[in-house]
C-alpha cells in the first residue's frame, strides 16, 4: 500500500506541471485563434472565386483553420509592432489614444491598463530595480513585489512606493500596498526572474537574495529594527507616562 502512494503521488506531482502548462499555453492559443477567426472568414471569402474547395477547407477544417487563425493574429500584431516603431505608425497610434481619451470610461480602463503593462517592460538597470521585497504581511516576514510607482506623502513630504505584490502560483491575482519607498528592498532581478519565482512557489530561486534592507542593523531583531526605524521617522508616538 505505501508503494502505491509513494508511485500515485509521484505520477501527481509529476503530471501536475505538464496540466498546467497545456492549460495556459492552450488557453493562449484559444486567445489566439479567436482573434484571427474573422480574419480567416476573409481569407476564405478571398480565396473562393479561385478554388471553392480549398475555400470549403480553411473553414470546415478545425485544425487548418485554427492554424490559419494564429498565425493570421501573429501576423497582424507583428505588423502593428514594426508599424507602432516607425513615424508613419507612431502618429496613427497617437491619434487612435487621442481619440480613445474622449471617451470617459474607456479612457479610465485603456490608461491604466498601459500603464501596468508598461511598468512590467522596461528594460536594462531600470527594469531590475522594480524587483524588491517589502515587510509583508508583518515586519518579520517578506514578500516579492514590483515597485510601480513612486508619490509623496503631502503632510510628511516621505517618498511612498506603490508595490504590487503578485500571489503564487497565479501572479494576475494580488495586492497593491503603499509603502515608505525607504523600507524597499531592491533586488537584482529581472522582472521574468521574479515572475518565475512567484509562479514556481519559489521553487526557482537564486542561491542569495538581499533580506536586509540597506543600512539596516543585522544585530537586531526583524520586529525591534522596525520599531526602532518608524520611531526614528516620527511615524510612531512617543510612550505615554
Amino acid at each position: 500500500m505505501t508503494h502505491f502512494r509513494r508511485n500515485l503521488l509521484t505520477g501527481v506531482v509529476t503530471v501536475i506541471p505538464l496540466m498546467v502548462t497545456s492549460f495556459v499555453f492552450l488557453f493562449f492559443l484559444d486567445l489566439l485563434s479567436g482573434i484571427g477567426r474573422p480574419k480567416v472568414i476573409i481569407l476564405a471569402n478571398a480565396v473562393r472565386p479561385l478554388s471553392p474547395d480549398m475555400a470549403r477547407w480553411i473553414l470546415e477544417v478545425p485544425w487548418l483553420s485554427s492554424a490559419l487563425a494564429i498565425m493570421l493574429t501573429l501576423l497582424m500584431l507583428y505588423l502593428l509592432g514594426w508599424a507602432v516603431t516607425h513615424l508613419i505608425g507612431r502618429k496613427v497610434f497617437s491619434s487612435v489614444e487621442d481619440w480613445l481619451k474622449r471617451i470617459p470610461l474607456v479612457t479610465t480602463v485603456y490608461g491604466a491598463t498601459k500603464r501596468l503593462v508598461e511598468a512590467f517592460r522596461s528594460d536594462g538597470v531600470e527594469k531590475a530595480q522594480k524587483v524588491v521585497l517589502i515587510e509583508f504581511p508583518h515586519s518579520e516576514m517578506k514578500a516579492v513585489g514590483f515597485h510601480t510607482h513612486t508619490m509623496i506623502d503631502r503632510e510628511s513630504g516621505i517618498e511612498l512606493a506603490a508595490v504590487y505584490v503578485p500571489t503564487a502560483p497565479n501572479p494576475t491575482g494580488g495586492y497593491l500596498e503603499i509603502v515608505p519607498k525607504d523600507r524597499l528592498i531592491p533586488q537584482d532581478w529581472s522582472v521574468d526572474e521574479a515572475m518565475t519565482f512567484v509562479i514556481s512557489g519559489g521553487t526557482t530561486a537564486p542561491d542569495t537574495i538581499r533580506f536586509t534592507r540597506p543600512g539596516a542593523s543585522r544585530g537586531v531583531a526583524p520586529g525591534a529594527a522596525t520599531s526602532v526605524s518608524f520611531a526614528a521617522e516620527g511615524l510612531l508616538s512617543p510612550p505615554v507616562h
